[in-house]
């Protein structure tokens, strides 16, 4: 009876989880990014924490695309790594270490983009491979110094995958074809495009507010 009884009160515990109610989601807070108003963005390179030495300039070269869209106007990142190079600057970390006050005084521009690749390139499992690239982003407003928002986000070509029907040894196959065709046509970089999208899309859930150059702004304000 005492193994009967012990199960019936898990069971019960488990109805008794699923019925609890889910934890509310807290809501970003933009009270300083509407403060502050930013008109133009200046993007750093991003530190680099993956295994990867190109993913720096790699994901760099995909983030200004869903900043304009959103409705910023976005430094040219070859022109601003080349004045980081005449002053003498030329990796992420001294980059990233450049005060506010100095940054603002050489760009002029309104906020500050500081970007964390934490992952990157393609990974091997013995039925698996995977390639996926996570980063973060933060948004400092360069004349106050304020945090206005912050994101992280994740792509992986792993996503929706069909493969976990098929048998052992089709999945060990499939898992060494797809890493030789996954470095040898750079899906990281595509991967990359997906987590930028994801991480700086304006108007998405705990993303950036639209720019003054999106149609979308005047909207927002109303």
């Amino acid at each position: 009876m005492k193994p009967l009884f012990a199960l019936l009160i898990f069971a019960f515990s488990l109805i008794l989880t699923g019925c609890a109610k889910p934890t509310p989601v807290q809501s970003k807070d933009y009270s300083a990014f509407k403060e502050s108003k930013p008109r133009s963005i200046l993007v750093l390179l991003p530190k680099n924490h993956s295994t990867d030495v190109d993913a720096s300039h790699s994901f760099l070269s995909v983030v200004t695309h869903p900043l304009a869209e959103g409705g910023y106007y976005v430094f040219p990142v070859a022109v601003v790594e080349e004045t980081f190079k005449q002053n003498g600057l030329s990796n992420a970390e001294d980059i990233n270490a450049v005060s506010i006050t100095r940054l603002h005084q050489i760009f002029g521009a309104d906020a500050v983009l500081y970007l964390n690749v934490k992952e990157y390139g393609t990974s091997y499992q013995l039925i698996n491979s995977d390639t996926r690239v996570s980063a973060s982003a933060r948004l400092v407003d360069l004349r106050t110094g304020k945090e206005l928002w912050k994101k992280s986000a994740t792509a992986s070509s792993n996503e929706n995958d069909g493969n976990y029907n098929n048998g052992l040894l089709a999945m060990v196959v499939n898992a060494a074809i797809q890493q030789i065709v996954n470095t040898a046509s750079n899906k990281s970089y595509e991967i990359s495009g997906i987590t930028s999208a994801r991480l700086l899309n304006a108007g998405s859930s705990g993303g950036l507010l639209y720019g003054p150059r999106s149609p979308e702004y005047a909207k927002a304000a109303m």
